[in-house]
């Protein structure tokens, strides 16, 4: 039997690769199938079933390569080996999302995780509010990460605003890195949660991890990232702005924050509720509130929580 595939695409590179690498791999499993290729086309002879088979999970191949900027040859082994959490994640919300360098099983832990999780699949902007000890930002960098390990971003943006948390912590030796790590630690944490210490220094130094105050992001325009923007109830409404409108195309924002705890001077000046309000009903937005009954940290954490708001 002989059967012809036609790539609905204008670039077929994207889904064969360099070479042919992509092809060459995803044919080892089909050792019975010839395969010759020109152009957008591939000619296939071999017996009836298997050429089904084969054009099957072609079709799989190139669903895969529309979620992401490029394959690999671990696209083609993830396919055969059934290792894509993508469907379940995005239908249920509790697969796993990634593993810690421990090797332990990163999951939504709660509903709203699971929901902050099903967002993400089918919107570009996620608002995740709620107090402290939810994991809004633990989720968010996990799926960064995830979508970083398959290829889907080129990169993994994450910014907060240099505001100091009720204390004048005065001058801070040593260069600019140095004076505004302390702001972002919590952010460095996580990372070092689900990357190697070396791979992720390695990334940072690459610039395929970027870890910058809110200021840095004035006149981007970010391209193929995940972008997550911590702390945002320390943002004014200029400043939200300014962050929103730096999406580019293929780009997944992530904006988590807890409206009660804000450090501003004045903190009628926080832009994050006004702002949720003023787009949550834009399609590819979606807003995801977490609560006291959410907290995952050390159960007094909840106690605590619901003591400051009684009072």
């Amino acid at each position: 039997m002989t059967k012809t595939i036609i790539l609905d695409t204008a670039d077929p590179v994207g889904i064969l690769g360099a070479g042919n690498r992509i092809l060459n791999e995803f044919c080892t499993y089909y050792p019975g199938v010839e395969v010759s290729g020109k152009g957008n086309e591939l000619h296939l002879e071999g017996d009836a079933e298997e050429i089904a088979d084969f054009e099957k999970k072609f079709a799989e191949l190139v669903a895969v390569r529309s979620r992401k900027l490029n394959l690999t040859v671990y696209d083609v082994e993830d396919l055969f080996a059934g290792r894509s959490s993508t469907p379940a994640l995005a239908s249920q919300g509790n697969a796993v999302i990634v593993h810690t360098n421990e090797g332990k099983a990163i999951r939504a832990r709660n509903a709203n995780q699971e929901k902050m999780v099903k967002a993400y699949f089918g919107n570009d902007l996620i608002f995740a509010t709620g107090p402290a000890g939810t994991g809004k930002t633990y989720i968010a960098i996990a799926l960064a990460v995830r979508a970083l390990k398959n290829r889907e971003v080129k990169r993994i943006i994450l910014t907060r605003p240099a505001v100091e948390a009720g204390e004048r912590l005065g001058f801070l030796p040593g260069d600019l890195k140095d004076k505004l790590d302390p702001y972002l630690q919590p952010l460095y944490d996580a990372l070092g949660d689900m990357i190697p210490p070396r791979k992720l220094q390695e990334f940072i130094a690459s610039g395929t991890i970027q870890i910058a105050p809110l200021a840095y992001m004035r006149g981007r325009t970010l391209d193929g990232a995940c972008v997550i923007l911590d702390e945002a109830q320390n943002t004014n409404m200029g400043q939200l702005k300014m962050f929103l409108t730096r999406m580019g195309t293929n780009a997944k924002f992530i904006v988590t924050g807890d409206a009660t705890q804000i450090d501003l001077p004045h903190k009628e000046d926080s832009g994050l509720l006004r702002g949720i309000k003023l787009v949550q009903d834009l399609k590819g937005v979606a807003v995801v509130n977490f609560s006291e009954a959410d907290i995952v940290r050390h159960p007094l954490v909840s106690k605590i929580v619901k003591a400051f708001e009684s009072e």
